[in-house]
């Protein structure tokens, strides 16, 4: 599986995002108007948009990045790494814009491939929504437009994994306890990264917690490929 797919070419990325206000209180009366009628269809009758607004951050028009983290693959003196970098802060702009210039200077070639769990339905089309948001130019290799599908330089490990099955869904956790790869669901999942955000104010443990679902699906595209995972003394956070 995935014999054609070079390593070196594939760019591991993973994103945690946040409402864009900590509390549905703070806002503006237009906006409590339109995240009503959204929530409308995210929640059953006996949930108020008032209850369901920690469920902002994951839609890109009422959510914001604070994370973006990215794993490559490298041979140094023999032996295979996975680098690892994070752009992250309470500036989505900036860290968008340190990102993509990234993206612009070091990855541009048309070989490369980005690569994420569901990334294809989350990660790529909400951190090219937010670009557009903050006023950007949106990178080649998240700009689909005009693109036929088989241009789109896309990896999704949860895609994959479906083989055709659109009916399918299966998360990170179960793969990586299915492959038994080291988990990175440790001390927190995705529905606490606004509570641990906003209320603990505690960025660092966001971005590790980043940082690990990078390494597992580095490590799930290694085991697609028949290829032994990386020791996790390989892994190199810049």
């Amino acid at each position: 599986m995935l014999d054609q797919i070079k390593l070196d070419k594939v760019i591991f990325i993973d994103i945690e995002t946040v409402p864009l206000f900590p509390t549905h209180d703070l806002l503006s009366e237009k906006w409590k108007s339109l995240w009503e009628r959204k929530s409308s269809f995210i929640g059953t009758e006996n949930q108020s948009p008032e209850v369901l607004y920690n469920r902002a951050g994951i839609y890109a028009e009422f959510g914001k990045i604070i994370c973006i983290s990215i794993g490559i693959i490298r041979e140094i003196e023999g032996k295979r790494v996975l680098r690892v970098k994070s752009f992250y802060g309470d500036d989505e702009k900036s860290l968008l814009v340190d990102f993509s210039a990234l993206l612009k200077n070091h990855f541009k070639a048309s070989d490369y491939l980005l690569c994420a769990h569901n990334g294809k339905e989350f990660d790529f089309p909400y951190i090219a929504r937010r670009i557009l948001v903050n006023g950007l130019k949106i990178p080649y290799l998240l700009d689909t437009a005009g693109r036929k599908p088989w241009e789109i330089q896309h990896l999704d490990t949860l895609q994959l994994w479906k083989f055709g099955d659109y009916k399918h869904y299966t998360s990170l956790d179960v793969l990586t306890t299915l492959f038994s790869i080291p988990t990175p669901k440790s001390d927190m999942d995705g529905s606490d990264v606004a509570r641990v955000y906003w209320e603990e104010n505690n960025l660092l443990k966001i971005v590790e917690y980043c940082q690990r679902d990078v390494v597992a699906v580095a490590q799930l595209i290694l085991k697609y490929k028949g290829e032994e995972l990386l020791d996790p003394k390989s892994v190199i956070v810049a």
